[in-house]
């Protein structure tokens, strides 16, 4: 055996038996996704699990009380039960589900239409998810403010329909619905993108297969093939949809400029544990209130997932 092939051979044992040496190409890059994914999702999670059992006020040392957290929340804090876990759950049930379907629709409608047009209005749908904070200050406080100068308030009052102004963004009767209005226009994010490349990406032959096959209307088509083809995108959209509605909580507080909302309208799982965690340092107690919410959250992301994922 030359020199070379005892190299080669050396080489081939190292590669059999040394599990660094396997990770070639690719599953490098994952090293910094798992660094990353370690410290700032995973450690994060196993501390607030771990401060969830405990009483801390941020100055003093952590101090264990088992789960008296957990007793507190479901048995002595009313204000979670009767206002912020219904109205988180309004909430989420509302503007998930409704932007989830306006993604699709619109992310449908955007792939019938020429590249040029589609890709100007894709960009108007999509920038207010990224201007979300800036146009609460500049457009909807606005439009909602409580005096006569308020758009909304000026409106109804030149045409007659009310004699004084309305307090929208103090009024528990309007908050909330203000918030899905302002959310729902705000939707339309990284998972309509996701919806619309994968309209964009299904296969043609497919609907002239179809239309062979019998479908005879667009709502066929959608139905038998064009979600069909784009189930990842759909499991992907439905996620974030989850994901974002229940991590939401700035929005009420931006709106009516207080923390907590008046009289508990518009407070949200978020919220309260702003509320608890930074406002009364009560780091344990929204711990608990945190550990709540991310059950909430991989439940209904479960049955997401179960509804949407692959079967096979």
């Amino acid at each position: 055996m030359t020199k070379d092939n005892t190299q080669v051979a050396w080489y081939k044992k190292k590669i059999q038996f040394d599990p660094l040496t396997k990770m070639n190409g690719p599953l490098w890059f994952l090293i910094p996704y798992w660094i990353l994914f370690i410290i700032f999702i995973v450690i994060p999670v196993i501390a607030a699990i771990v401060l969830s059992f405990t009483y801390f006020n941020a100055i003093q040392m952590p101090n264990f009380v088992g789960i008296r957290n957990y007793i507190e929340l479901i048995s002595i804090d009313t204000v979670f039960m009767q206002h912020v876990l219904s109205n988180t759950l309004k909430f989420s049930l509302i503007v998930g589900p409704i932007g989830y379907i306006l993604s699709f629709l619109l992310a449908w409608m955007l792939a019938q239409i020429p590249k040029g047009p589609r890709t100007l209005f894709a960009i108007i749908l999509y920038s207010p998810s990224l201007t979300m904070g800036i146009a609460m200050a500049t457009m909807w406080q606005i439009i909602f403010s409580g005096d006569s100068a308020g758009y909304l308030n000026s409106l109804l009052l030149s045409y007659g329909l009310i004699l004084e102004p309305i307090q929208f963004l103090q009024s528990p009767e309007f908050l909330m619905n203000i918030m899905i209005i302002v959310s729902l226009w705000s939707s339309m994010g990284v998972g309509f993108l996701a919806m619309l490349a994968g309209v964009l990406n299904i296969d043609q032959t497919l609907y002239e297969a179809a239309y062979i096959d019998g479908i005879r209307n667009r709502g066929q088509e959608i139905l038998h093939i064009t979600i069909p083809s784009m189930r990842p995108q759909m499991l992907f959209g439905a996620v974030m949809a989850v994901v974002s509605t229940f991590q939401a909580g700035g929005i009420g507080v931006q709106l009516s400029g207080s923390n907590p909302t008046p009289q508990y309208a518009g407070q949200l799982i978020v919220n309260h544990i702003e509320d608890f965690g930074f406002i009364r340092y009560a780091m344990g107690y929204a711990a608990g209130i945190s550990v709540v919410l991310l059950l909430l959250v991989y439940f209904i992301s479960k049955v997401t997932f179960n509804i949407l994922g692959d079967k096979e």
